[in-house]
């Protein structure tokens, strides 16, 4: 070694050097022969060069020295000693066989295949040197630390052909390594080219080990060494975060690494040999996979390349670009002369399947079917996995149905359907999946048989699943745990609990320990049967066995304990989850509700006094579940004890919980509790809590106790908080409620006033009710049309609403149309509806919708007396006395009696028409019937005597309505004044108004126009004017009553 190179390698490199040179005399001495000594002076030599390349940091260059080796130890020519110098390279990047490693020419021989005696030699020392102690000779090259080859397969690529140094798969039994050579191909056409088999195996060499292979300390450490100087460069990074698994592995190269692989191809290497480059790029990076595609597209390399599309939709897929996706799947049957195939979809289900996307996933499936690619296993396997995952049951059974019909057998498949169907509580289902299965003679295996006991279990069928278990151990097959555990959780929840103890026996019986599992189904099912000393006893089980009860088993205890009047059991298994990390507040959760359950609220306390009582007082939310559970189960004393002695304080969570528990008051009808619960919290003068306010204001509105509620709403309203919508409501109804309308329309006024307050369904109702109450037609108008205008949602009582209320303050053609829209939305209206209908389009003389209106009402059963009466007296103000005889007889069909008002329409229709035999019938029909009149009788009577002047019978009339105890009343003195002027007895109109002042009955406007005219009727003008000075300094005016 020349010294330029021992200064290049240092004291440490020298003494590494001289070290490997007296191995390699050393291993000569042993064999004896002077043509071995060669050969392992050049293979050791060679060794030392690649260390020499390692400290320098020359790494890449390490791959040729390997090559090097191969070739010269093949040569059967001279054997020059080690120089300062590396041999020249060729264009290639490869050692030049022109050369030696003195640089001097050699001749042509040593560029020829190596030999197989040559090569058989190499395997001689090698096993030779396996057998020696490592401890008895310096470390030298065929060391396993520093031997490439000794561990995993690789590749020896000579000027010739190729040389495949690999371990067998049928390698001695003492784990010697074997050298075993490729023979070169019989066809003397071979030009040298890597068969893509080759080529995959060289690509992975170089680039690292394969992704089905399994890292092993010695050898990768000197291959992670070799391929980046000193840095441990060889390394594995996930492919992404999102959706990975082992196998979905980075292999991180350097930047020379990626050089120099790029530059083992041009536009004239064959598909195979850019194949090779893919793969190897696409294990690195998606993106230099992609790059590498389109230059392989650019140098047209793509043609019937099947394989290299599929490696750039994988590569695709895990960037998500499903469109350059469905892109490439075009152009490789388009311009590349491709046929599609299951491998081109199932790059992109599998990385659908990692990442659960399921809507891709099932995308890409349904295109594979469009395409009429037929799928296979594979694909089946992973859309049932995913559907299985996601719980997509009607996408999974859509792929089982065409895996079906494509006759594919994929026994996951069916594994997937049972499972599915199992958890949907779809049993039958599960069943005729397994018949399914069982007709397409589908061998089961073990995982499937799981799921078929398990199916059964679920459901209780423990006939179906112990056949299920004995059709196991007939097929040979040896039962696990697992098994077991199925068949007794299917036993635990049919309560069969002897039986399930039998399967826990035969468990035992076949050498199998039982696991949490096993005893966390014994508690479950013990429990379930309420059988306590027994689910006691296998809890005790449990915890000596080293296991930890889960959620189920606690719940389970506590609900059985809860039962059994056990506190002291109780308060041990709280203990036990705060051992186990439970959370206080599930704690609590689960003993209120075990204890409320069973009617022993007043237990829990006494409960978690003996254990964390302390800790929960320091917790909100544990006190909030834990203050709702007492109030709900009228517990109040112990709720406001909770409440005086928590430690914790948040005046929010505070004021939230105490509306939660007035709430809670309000909605279980207790509402002195919710009083008293009002009256015990803290409260503020200045800034009063508007929810709790308006809770309280309609607790006191239930109660009736209206002066109280009032009295908040005027400290909300003192106060400096703005009501909301909900304030507004609940006020508008509290005076509604206390027969307070015009209070309300006030409230409303106020309302209206904010601006930014829009009333929602419930709130506009309101107010159509307050607004109808207090006669408002035009603010009915101005509500309804603002309804319109905030698209509140109209549904049936909103329909209903706006008929009754506003039928009368809006136009009857927008009133029709209402009530059409209704009916065509398929909304149903009441009686109500139907007779303000009836009523309004009478008045208005549309007699052809009001008999629709009536006769929708009939078939629907909805048409009342009042119906009647409202289209009878329709038809009497429009004289139809036809249609009105017809109604009153329908009336008498329907099982109704004719009514008093039905009569007095008649009685009035007869009489101003001047038919009075018709008038006079009525009468006669009214007194056979023992009809008792009403005070609208006797005015009907006196107005149409009046009308004809007969003052005698006028007096009848009035002498009958006082034996009866009646006296007259407004509309009578109306009548009476009336008829006395047209009779000519204007003193007795005067004296009927000094009655009336008696009487405390205030005269109207129709009273003085009546007297005045009785007055001017009879030739007393002066006292007409009198009279009418009269009205006008009372300031009589407004609607009169009915004349």
């Amino acid at each position: 070694m020349s010294m330029a190179i021992e200064g290049e390698l240092g004291e440490g490199g020298r003494r590494s050097f001289h070290d490997g040179y007296d191995c390699a005399a050393h291993d000569a001495r042993l064999f004896g022969d002077g043509a071995v000594m060669k050969l392992i002076i050049v293979v050791r030599t060679l060794g030392l060069w690649i260390r020499i390349e390692h400290q320098t940091r020359r790494g890449p260059l390490v791959t040729r020295w390997f090559i090097a080796a191969a070739n010269l130890a093949s040569s059967s020519s001279h054997w020059p000693l080690p120089t300062d110098q590396p041999p020249p390279c060729s264009s290639n990047g490869f050692p030049s066989v022109t050369h030696s490693l003195s640089g001097n020419p050699i001749p042509k021989p040593l560029a020829t295949p190596p030999t197989r005696a040559t090569l058989h030699l190499l395997l001689l020392l090698l096993r030779f040197r396996q057998r020696r102690s490592a401890a008895s000779r310096p470390a030298g090259l065929f060391d396993s630390e520093s031997m490439p080859f000794s561990k995993s397969e690789w590749l020896l690529c000579g000027s010739a052909r190729p040389v495949v140094l690999r371990r067998p798969e049928d390698s001695s039994s003492e784990g010697e390594s074997a050298l075993c050579v490729s023979d070169p191909p019989e066809d003397p056409s071979f030009s040298g080219e890597v068969p893509s088999e080759l080529c995959r195996n060289m690509v992975d060499v170089i680039g690292g080990i394969p992704r089905s292979s399994t890292a092993k300390k010695k050898g990768n450490k000197f291959r992670r060494r070799v391929q980046g100087g000193n840095k441990l460069m060889r390394r594995r990074i996930p492919r992404l975060a999102n959706g990975k698994s082992g196998h979905d592995q980075r292999i991180l190269l350097s930047d020379d690494d990626i050089s120099e692989i790029l530059s083992s191809v041009n536009y004239k290497s064959s598909i195979e040999e850019c194949n090779s480059v893919l793969i190897r790029l696409e294990k690195h990076s998606d993106k230099a996979a992609l790059g590498f595609f389109e230059w392989m597209k650019a140098n047209r390399k793509l043609k019937g390349n099947a394989e290299a599309y599929h490696l750039a939709l994988q590569a695709i897929a895990w960037k998500e670009d499903w469109k350059t996706a469905e892109q490439l799947l075009h152009e490789m049957v388009a311009d590349s002369g491709c046929t599609l195939d299951a491998r081109a979809f199932n790059g992109l289900i599998y990385v659908c399947t990692k990442r659960r996307l399921v809507d891709w996933g099932t995308k890409w499936f349904h295109i594979m079917l469009e395409r009429e690619v037929q799928p296979n296993v594979s694909t089946v396997g992973m859309l049932m996995g995913l559907y299985q995952r996601t719980g997509k049951l009607p996408e999974a059974e859509f792929a089982f149905t065409k895996m079906r019909k494509c006759n594919i057998k994929c026994i996951n498949a069916y594994s997937a359907m049972i499972t599915m169907y199992t958890r949907s509580g779809i049993f039958t289902k599960s069943e005729e999946v397994i018949t399914l299965m069982n007709d397409d003679e589908v061998v089961p295996n073990m995982e499937n048989w799981l799921v078929r006991l398990n199916a059964y279990s679920q459901q209780g069928k423990m006939e179906e699943a112990e056949l299920v278990l004995k059709s196991m151990v007939d097929k040979g097959i040896t039962l696990n745990i697992v098994a077991y555990n199925t068949l007794i959780t299917g036993y635990g929840k049919v309560s069969d609990m002897e039986k399930a103890m039998e399967v826990f026996d035969r468990l035992e019986s076949a050498g199998l320990v039982p696991d949490e599992t096993t005893y966390r189904s014994m508690i479950e099912g013990f429990g379930r049967a309420d059988k306590y000393k027994e689910t006691i006893l296998y809890y005790r089980k449990l915890q000596k066995s080293g296991f930890k009860p889960n959620a189920s088993n606690f719940y389970t205890m506590i609900n059985l304990l809860a039962r059994h009047d056990d506190s002291e059991g109780a308060t041990e298994i709280l203990e036990d989850m705060r051992a186990a990390g439970c959370q206080c507040s599930s704690i609590v959760t689960v003993l209120v509700r075990a204890y409320g359950s069973v009617g022993r609220m007043h237990k829990v306390l006494q409960i978690l006094q003996a254990c964390f009582y302390k800790k929960i007082l320091f917790d909100a939310t544990s006190c909030s579940i834990l203050v709702t559970a007492f109030v709900q189960n009228s517990l109040m004393e112990e709720a406001m004890r909770v409440m005086r002695e928590k430690k914790w304080k948040d005046s929010d969570f505070e004021d939230n919980l105490y509306h939660i528990l007035i709430c809670s008051c309000k909605e279980a009808g207790c509402y002195d509790d919710a009083v008293r619960i009002y009256n015990l919290m803290p409260r503020s003068e200045t800034c009063p809590n508007l929810r709790i306010y308006c809770s309280m204001i309609d607790v006191f509105t239930s109660m009736e106790r209206f002066s109280d509620a009032e009295s908040l709403y005027l400290e909300l309203k003192a106060s400096s908080h703005n009501l909301d919508m909900i304030a507004y409501n609940v006020i508008v109804r509290m005076y509604t409620k206390a027969g307070r309308p015009e209070d309300a329309c006030l409230v409303l006024e106020d309302m209206e006033k904010q601006k930014d307050i829009v009333p929602d369904k419930y709130l506009f109702l309101d107010m159509l009710r307050t607004y109808q109450k207090c006669g408002l037609l035009e603010k009915l108008a101005d509500t309804y049309y603002w309804i319109l205008k905030s698209q509140v949602e109209f549904d049936e009582a909103m329909y209903n609403c706006i008929i009754n209320c506003c039928g009368r303050a809006i136009p009857v053609d927008e009133l029709s149309r209402v009530f059409d829209e209704m009916i065509q939305q398929g909304h149903l209206a009441n009686t109500v509806t139907l007779n303000v209908l009836l009523d309004i389009y009478g008045k208005a003389g549309l007699f052809n919708r009001a008999e629709k209106v009536f006769l929708m009402a009939r078939k629907q059963g909805l048409a009342d007396i009042i119906s009647y009466n409202t289209i009878i007296s329709a038809y009497a103000q429009n004289r139809d006395f036809r249609s009105m005889t017809y109604f009153v007889q329908r009336m008498q069909e329907a099982g109704f009696p004719v009514s008093l008002e039905a009569y007095n329409c008649m009685l009035d229709a007869y009489g101003k028409a001047g038919q009075l035999e018709e008038f006079a019938a009525v009468l006669q029909k009214m007194k056979r019937a023992r009809c008792d009149f009403d005070h609208y009788t006797y005015n009907i009577m006196i107005n149409i005597y009046g009308r004809k002047g007969w003052i005698e019978g006028i007096a009848n009339v009035l002498a009958e309505l006082k034996s009866r105890g009646g006296e007259p009343d407004l509309y009578s003195y109306n009548t009476l004044i009336k008829a006395y002027g047209i009779a000519g007895m204007p003193e007795d109109a005067v004296k009927l108004m000094q009655e009336m002042r008696i009487k405390g009955i205030a005269a109207d406007r129709i009273t003085y126009t009546n007297l005045i005219a009785a007055l001017q009727r009879n030739e007393n003008f002066l006292e007409a004017v009198k009279w009418s000075l009269w009205m006008k300094q009372t300031g009589v005016a407004g609607c009169a009553t009915r004349a």
